[in-house]
């Protein structure tokens, strides 16, 4: 194991899981998808499966955390409450600091991803030989980019395509650098 998942085993106490909860919900300042949520606690094993549950209904039958329904009851999504605010202002200390760093940075992390795959498409087109990974970064109106790029295999194209998602902007920018940087090759006269 990481030094880090030692030092932060899985929250098991519901009532250091509320206040967490609380603490993230406040931090990221808008209401968060109840999926979403589950993912970034439970997912990331920083909130116990258990406890999770257990806290979540603490919350909303408390008044902490509301759960707003969202388009077609599919996107139901959790908002903090005047008391959760208070929660998260009052009680953030009651929590280590390591824990409250892993979660808000595991949430973080969750939602950048997210943002990625909708800017972001890829997809592995099969050859007889090797795989093209066909890359594109979606804007509003048309495609910014557009590329195919060969790979011998299928676990090259799945490195090649997780390599470019891990930062599809500075891709996309190494990209125009490449393009505005490139020069006509030049000839050595030296010998004439």
């Amino acid at each position: 194991m990481k030094m880090a998942q030692l030092a932060t085993p899985p929250i098991m106490d519901p009532h250091t899981a509320n206040i967490l909860i609380c603490y993230l919900l406040y931090r990221i300042g808008r209401p968060v998808q109840a999926s979403h949520l589950y993912d970034i606690a439970v997912g990331n094993d920083i909130i116990n499966y258990f406890a999770y549950q257990e806290s979540i209904d603490y919350l909303c039958s408390h008044g902490s955390v509301a759960l707003n329904a969202g388009k077609n009851d599919k996107e139901k999504s959790y908002s903090l409450t005047d008391i959760g605010i208070r929660t998260a202002k009052e009680l953030r200390n009651y929590v280590g600091k390591a824990y409250r760093d892993k979660l808000v940075s595991a949430a973080l992390r969750y939602f950048a991803r997210i943002k990625r795959e909708n800017e972001v498409k890829i997809d592995y087109i099969p050859l007889k030989k090797g795989f093209y990974v066909h890359v594109r970064c979606l804007d509003v109106q048309d495609d910014l980019l557009d590329l195919k790029l060969f790979a011998p295999d299928d676990t090259q194209a799945k490195f090649l395509g997780e390599q470019i998602m891990l930062n599809p902007a500075g891709f996309y920018g190494k990209i125009l650098d490449a393009a505005f940087s490139n020069q006509e090759e030049t000839f050595d006269l030296s010998d004439n």
